[in-house]
Order: structure tokens, then sequence, then C-alpha cells
């Protein structure tokens, strides 16, 4: 019998081989890149880390187009991390475009309550917040090799070339989140973590479904006690530079005071009530802010973010598809409500803001037409075919192609007292907006062009300038307009605020 023979040999071929070849290759490249680092030993040993540093943020929804150049938010910041108890203390300092001075904010990540310190005061933050700073725990390079040592599904695939070097690709899931670590062939150092998760309560990239997070890794030195780290930090979303951060200073094992992460009993149940509210349920008609009837059968909802339904002979038309699906949903069920058997006939999309096309993808599987301007097409294309495989809706769960209407000059929809004129912006601010014009009633709607601040004046009034321009240019009588944030406000408001600026 040579087989129990054949077995013996093999089990004391193995006992003989270091521990490393036994293991799975998975294993094995994460334990290199541990040792790289430091040592395993060293990362579970780590009881907190203190970083400074100076970075920036490309404003990906907020430039004046979805490619680059960007707009650019810059920041310096502190932060604590408590890597036992898994707390977070970030004080940061922000300034950009529409903020000469720094301005200031300390965000605390404790005991799984996300709160913020804005001018002395603690308030409650959101799921979407939690999420952000438990991903900037979780994806680390101090924890994120733990994390993978952990995890029960840890498997290796294809080797890559990465930044021209080659690369071992392991996969493993975090809670919900697939997770790849990229590790350097050559040094074992991480060089970038990838993650694929839904943000389904960010009112921006909860618009695109299963989101496509990197994070790129260095400049590593040596610290303390003999921990590698990096020094330079790189997250792109959907292949787009979203955040860089360079640190600056890192402190090992700093002094830990539970002081530092204490919050507030009152904080944590603002926080516990603002988590239970889902972006997806947001209100579409609040008791504090009801339904407004603009003009006889044109009616604003000042909900979340506000839409307006338009009746027609021949049925509504919603102007701003905005959120999320189930926004989209309830804002049909009101217009069926207020407008008993007449059926929902288009939806008009005004911007390339994301929260304004976040409901979208609800009249695309219901098989409403969506009118949208030429520039924003390949951006609401994007959307319709945008994965939802982790946080699935009704186009995810049942999938069909989306009738676009593309406007590329004036265009009427609909006929009678309330037809719509759906007018192309085109403007330096507004380049990518349409306006809707309801000519019988000398009714404009303005996008995202006119803002109101809470002072009665306007934001950025080069923006009010255009609308006034646009509104000369097609000869547009204006006498009321109203907009995704703008209650019904006289015309005159505008040229009024124009002209207060013009004069020297």
């Amino acid at each position: 019998m040579r087989t129990p023979l054949l077995l013996s040999a093999v089990a004391a071929l193995l006992l003989t081989l270091p521990a490393s070849a036994a293991e799975p290759p998975a294993l094995a490249h994460v334990r290199a890149a541990a040792e790289a680092m430091g040592g395993e030993a060293r990362l579970r040993a780590l009881t907190g880390l203190r970083l400074r540093g100076v970075g920036h943020w490309n404003l990906l929804e907020q430039s004046e187009r979805p490619t680059p150049p960007f707009l650019v938010m810059y920041e310096q910041f502190e932060e604590v991390r408590d890597l036992r108890r898994g707390r977070l203390s970030q004080k940061s300092e922000s300034r950009g475009m529409v903020m000469d001075e720094w301005k200031g904010v300390t965000m605390l990540l404790a005991d799984g309550v996300a709160a913020a310190d804005f001018q002395g005061k603690w308030r409650p933050l959101g799921a979407a917040q939690l999420q952000d700073m438990q991903e900037r725990l979780a994806f680390a390079p101090e924890h994120v090799l733990l994390a993978a040592l952990d995890a029960r599904d840890l498997r290796t695939q294809a080797d890559t070339v990465m930044q021209e070097v080659p690369h071992h690709v392991v996969a493993f899931h975090q809670d919900r989140a697939s997770v790849r670590l990229f590790i350097n062939a050559r040094t074992g150092l991480p060089t970038a973590v990838e993650t694929v998760d839904a943000h389904p309560e960010d009112p921006f990239w909860s618009v695109w479904g299963d989101v496509r997070t990197v994070l790129s890794f260095q400049a590593w030195t040596l610290e303390s006690g003999g921990l590698r780290y990096p020094r330079h930090w790189e997250w792109a979303r959907n292949g787009q530079p979203h955040h860089s951060v360079t640190v600056t200073a890192v402190t090992v094992d700093p002094p830990l005071a539970d002081a530092d992460f204490a919050v507030a009993d009152e904080v944590k149940q603002g926080f516990e009530a603002r988590r239970a509210r889902k972006l997806d349920e947001a209100p579409v008609v609040r008791p504090e802010a009801p339904p407004v009837e603009v003009a006889p059968g044109v009616v604003q909802l000042p909900g979340a973010r506000n839409v307006a339904l338009v009746a027609q002979d021949d049925g509504v038309v919603v102007v701003e598809g905005p959120l999320a699906s189930g926004y989209s949903a309830r804002v049909m069920d009101e217009a069926a409500k207020r407008f008993p058997g007449m059926k929902v006939k288009a939806v008009v999309s005004t911007s390339d803001a994301w929260p304004h096309i976040g409901g979208l993808r609800e009249y695309v599987a219901r098989g409403i037409p969506v009118y949208v301007l030429d520039l924003n097409r390949a951006l609401v294309e994007r959307l319709v075919a945008a994965p939802r495989t982790v946080v699935p809706d009704a186009l995810a769960r049942k999938p069909r192609a989306a009738k676009l209407q593309v406007v590329d000059a004036r265009r009427v929809l609909g006929t009678g007292k309330n037809r719509l004129e759906i007018v192309p912006v085109r403007t330096e601010t507004g380049e990518r907006m349409l306006f809707a014009w309801l000519p019988e009633h000398r009714l404009l709607y303005t996008s995202d062009l006119v803002q109101p601040q809470p002072d009665g004046t306007f934001f950025n009034v080069q923006q009010v300038d255009e609308t006034v321009e646009v509104a000369a240019r097609e000869k547009l009588p204006v006498s009321q307009v109203f907009g995704m944030h703008l209650k019904p406000t006289d015309w005159s408001a505008l040229t009024t605020a124009v002209d207060k600026v013009r004069k020297p």
C-alpha cells in the first residue's frame, strides 16, 4: 500500500517547510505587506496615531463641468485615531472660492456616533458622515492589512501592473464593501486599496449606486517603533481624483484621553434620530413647508428638494427628478392626488448637479420620457447604466432603456395655458442648465441659478445676472421666478440685486 506512505511523506515535507510556504498565497502576500510595514505584531500592538497634514478636495459635483479641471477646497487638519476602540477625532480648517477665511470644524466618531463642533456647539451628524469616518479608519494602512488577515474570504486575484510596477492583488469583504488590496511585488508595501460600496444616505454619492473608491499610498517613512507609514494619500472615486492629503507629522501611540472622545447624551440622541432618516424616504410634503400653487395647475412641492408639477391637457409634467428613486415615487403619488386621473407624461431635468438627477431612475423604470439638456445626456446615460448591486432600486431589479428627449434648442412641451417652453441657459455658470418658461403666467423656473440666502441676498450674484441676461436674450417678459431652492419670487428682486452690485 503506497498511498499512506506517500501521504506521510507529504506531511513530513510540509512540517519541514516555513509556515509561509504552506499557507495560501493571499495570506502570504498580506503577511509580507504587514512585515514590510513593521510586522504584524507591531500593527496589532498599535493603540493610536496622531496625524497632522494639509490637503485638498476636488469638488467633483460643484464644478462647472463633470470633467477636470475641478474647483478645489483646501484643508489643514489634525486627527487622533484610537485604534483599539475605533474612535476618531478630526480637527480641520477649510478655505476655498466662496470661503475667504479659514473655517474650522471638529468632527468626532465615538461609540458608533458621528458628531461635529460648529462654532463651539456640538451637533449630531448623520449616517452619511458616520460611513465616511468609519471608512477613513477601516481602509487606512494600519487597519486594512489586519482586516485582510482576519477575513474569512481572503483570496488572490491575478497579478497586475500598477504605476509601472508589478503588484499582487488580494480580495476580501469588509462588512458590505468589496475590497481589493494592491501589494507591491518588490517591496511588499501596499500601494492601493480599492473598495466598491454604496453610499445610500449621501445626497451626492448615493446617486451613483455602487461607488468604486481607490485609496493610494506613497512617500513611506520609518516612524517611531519601527512602523512604516505613508505620508501621501490620494482618493479617487469612479475614476476621478477626489481627495488628496499630505501627512506632515506622525505620532505613534499618542496618549489618548476619554474626554477627547466624549459625546453628550443629547447629541447621541440627536444622532440616532438623524440616522433613522433615510434619504430614499425623504418627505415630499412637509408640515412646515406646504405645497404652493404658483399658478393655476402649477404646484411647487418644497420638500427635501423642490419639485414642480405642471398639469397640462394630456398629463402632468414633473420639473426635476431629485435625490432618490423613493423620492420620485412619492412625487408621482402626490401628482396623482392633486390631479386625479392624469398620468405623469414627462419629467424635465434642469441641471447636471447630482442631487438634481438622483431620482431620475424611477421615471426611467416606469417608462416615462426624461427631457435633458444635450450637454447632460452623457451624464444621465451614465446614471441610468450605473450598477446598483449593493442597494438595488426598481430599475436595477427590472432594467429597461431610458426614453431620453435631448434638448439642444428652445423647445415647447405641451399645449394650452400651462404649456412649457424649455430653454437651454448657455451661460458661464448656467452652461449645463435648462429654464422652464410658462408664457401664459409669465413664470420662469430658474433651476439652480437663483439661490436665496438667509439674510435675503442671493448667493453668487453672477448667476442672478446671467438669469436676467437669459430673459433678455430670449425675450421673456418675466413676472415671477421659482426654482429648485427658490420659492415664488418677484422678478424685481433679481433686477434690484443685480443693479446694486453693478453700481460703483
